[in-house]
């Protein structure tokens, strides 16, 4: 699957030091890569609607990690996917009358469209559920000759026994009643007649008239399940164990413990799961968190078709700490709008406050925990001291190497750094 463009990051004097994250497994920080590689994989969308502020948050959100690691000097692989065939992509386009391809390809297009506005750095491993099937029947067809997966009949379908592999609830920590509850709500069937544990996850679906459906060759026609597919293309992707397993808080429980007990049910090594799992908040719109299924959505596309300026619908972002719950209202992009007018203002003339201080101050935040709302702080600080001028009230001495460039590499620095580029 291809990628949207890639953008040069600038270079900047320095380099940052290592990230530290919160994993949600332990809740406590961790160094997100000990280096010198780093590898994370963030899920990707289900393509049956436009990206919303909550996606973007969620990408802006590893974008900065990236950016943050590559400062650092580590030698990054950014992996991602499309899940390019799902009940909910199939169930919208039966309810629009859009082939389920045609919807696939329009939206997948809209949110590359949508990164690249965003200043999102496009994945160096970028897969789509349909181009990952031979990898997949491959996969299933090992956990059954290994007594991992079995077969419901008469249907055929195969569920991999998740609650028997080891550490299998590591990842949400929740008990197991509140797993059976995220289970249906988040896709999942614990009430399928037949199953040996209702927590037992959907390896591959035979083929159902009306429905797409694969060569699966021992498998038969079908097509896969979901926490299978991100499994199987992070693995070949990354490798195992890789850094970090990344998305919405709400993929913690059931597609990222289901993913990580396939990798090491696939791998026979208890350690082969992601090493650090980190969850982005959810954004909500009204009281309720933005959701494609409740339709309480503000559009990336719309914004930018408004004429809203795509770096500061950035900006509104990186306000809110990543790990954040948060209610979107047309104040942030205001605010926003506000904040990026006086950074130009302030990065457009010959001189300003030293750049230095700034800049390790700006990788301090990112360092602890991805702090954008506190790189953002430090950043209207330089400005208004480069706006004001010198203390003393005159012009800024533009014969000084210290303030003569600042303004300039101030702005290689939001660029590289933040993912904003005046």
């Amino acid at each position: 699957m291809l990628t949207w463009p890639a953008v040069p990051v600038p270079a900047i004097p320095g380099r940052g030091g290592p990230v530290l994250v919160r994993d949600t497994s332990s809740g406590e920080l961790t160094v997100a890569a000990e280096g010198p590689v780093a590898r994370v994989y963030a899920c990707g969308v289900t393509p049956y609607d436009a990206t919303h502020l909550g996606h973007g948050a969620t990408y802006v959100a590893f974008d900065l990690l990236v950016r943050a690691w590559r400062d650092s000097g580590l030698d990054v692989t950014y992996a991602s996917n499309v899940t390019d065939v799902d009940d909910p992509l199939l169930e919208r386009a039966d309810a629009t009358g859009v082939d389920w391809r045609e919807l696939a390809s329009q939206q997948t297009a809209l949110f590359a469209e949508d990164m690249t506005a965003l200043g999102v750095l496009p994945p160096d491993v970028y897969v789509g559920a349909v181009e990952s099937i031979p990898a997949v029947v491959d996969a299933v067809e090992l956990l059954l000759a290994t007594g991992a997966a079995y077969r419901i009949e008469p249907e055929g379908d195969v569920y991999a026994a998740v609650t028997l592999v080891p550490g299998f609830g590591a990842v949400s920590g929740l008990d197991h009643e509140t797993r059976l509850a995220q289970f249906a709500e988040r896709g999942g069937d614990p009430q399928r007649a037949g199953k040996r544990d209702p927590l037992d996850a959907l390896l591959w679906r035979t083929e159902r008239p009306g429905e797409p459906a694969w060569d699966g060759r021992s498998l038969g026609r079908g097509r896969p399940g979901w926490h299978i597919e991100c499994a199987v293309i992070a693995r070949d992707g990354l490798g195992t164990p890789f850094d970090v397993q990344g998305g919405g808080s709400d993929l913690a429980f059931p597609h990222h413990e289901m993913s990580g007990a396939h990798l090491v049910a696939l791998t026979g090594d208890v350690t082969a799961r992601p090493r650090v799992h980190v969850h982005a908040g959810m954004v909500g719109l009204d009281g309720e968190k933005m959701s494609k299924s409740r339709g309480n959505l503000v559009l990336v596309s719309q914004l930018r078709a408004d004429g809203v300026d795509p770096r500061a619908i950035r900006l509104a972002l990186l306000a809110h700490h990543y790990a954040s719950d948060w209610e979107w209202t047309h104040a942030e992009l205001a605010t926003a709008e506000a904040r990026l007018e006086t950074w130009r203002a302030a990065t457009s003339g010959n001189g300003g406050p030293a750049a230095e201080p700034l800049l390790a101050e700006l990788r301090a935040a990112l360092a602890a925990d991805l702090d954008a709302p506190r790189a953002l702080a430090a950043v209207d600080a330089w400005a208004q001291h480069s706006l004001a001028g010198p203390a003393d009230g005159g012009s800024w001495d533009v014969t000084d190497p210290a303030t003569e460039g600042a303004p300039g590499v101030v702005a290689r620095a939001l660029d590289a750094l933040l993912g904003i580029r005046l």
